[in-house]
Formats: C-alpha cells, structure tokens, sequence
C-alpha cells in the first residue's frame, strides 16, 4: 500500500479521536505563542512543545488506516 492510499482510506475511531487532540494542542499552542502580551520564556517554549506534539499526533493519525481483510 503506497502512502496516497493510505492517505486516502478510513481512519479507525480513536485515532480520529487522537487527530482531534493533537489539533485542540495546535490550536492551544499557536494561541499561546501569538499573544500580545509578555509573558514568562518556559510558558513560550511550552507553547511550542505542544505545537510539536499536536502535529506530530496529527501526523501520525492520519496515516493509520483500518485493515479491512
């Protein structure tokens, strides 16, 4: 199976689920990092911990499929 199908086919539940996550981290990561006001450098490079781990689970659950043999 070459990586466009793959692509393409149905993703199981709970790594919908998972893709869901790691956006919500996207999400609460970009939010924190793009805010006006100052704030302390470990909540900054947090902020950009959870962007790595929220794409990296969006990443990953995109690319599972269900086997369905």
């Amino acid at each position: 199976m070459g990586i466009r199908e793959r692509l393409f086919k149905r993703t199981p539940p709970f790594f919908r689920k998972l893709r869901a996550a790691g956006l919500v981290l996207v999400a609460a990561g970009s939010a924190i990092s793009t805010v006006d006001i100052p704030l302390p450098g470990m909540l900054k490079e947090i902020s950009g911990y959870l962007i790595v781990a929220g794409s990296v689970m969006v990443a990953v659950s995109q690319a599972v499929v269900k086997d369905e043999e």
